[in-house]
């Protein structure tokens, strides 16, 4: 599972709350900081992309 957040992001920080282990906050905006989402953290990213208020999160 690879995950992307694109321009629309507002840095509100929900991601990172719930998934750490792959996002982290950038100056503008949230980053991902893996490549490839390690399996036992699959559920959280989905978690966070699901629940991401403007729908930046992409999921491959």
């Amino acid at each position: 599972m690879k995950v992307r957040i694109d321009d629309s992001c507002t840095a509100c920080g929900l991601c990172v709350e719930t998934c750490p282990e792959v996002f982290r906050m950038g100056d503008e905006i949230a980053e991902v900081i893996v490549e490839q989402v390690p399996p036992q953290f699959e559920d959280a990213a989905q978690q966070a992309a699901d629940e991401c208020p403007v729908e930046a999160i992409e999921v491959e």
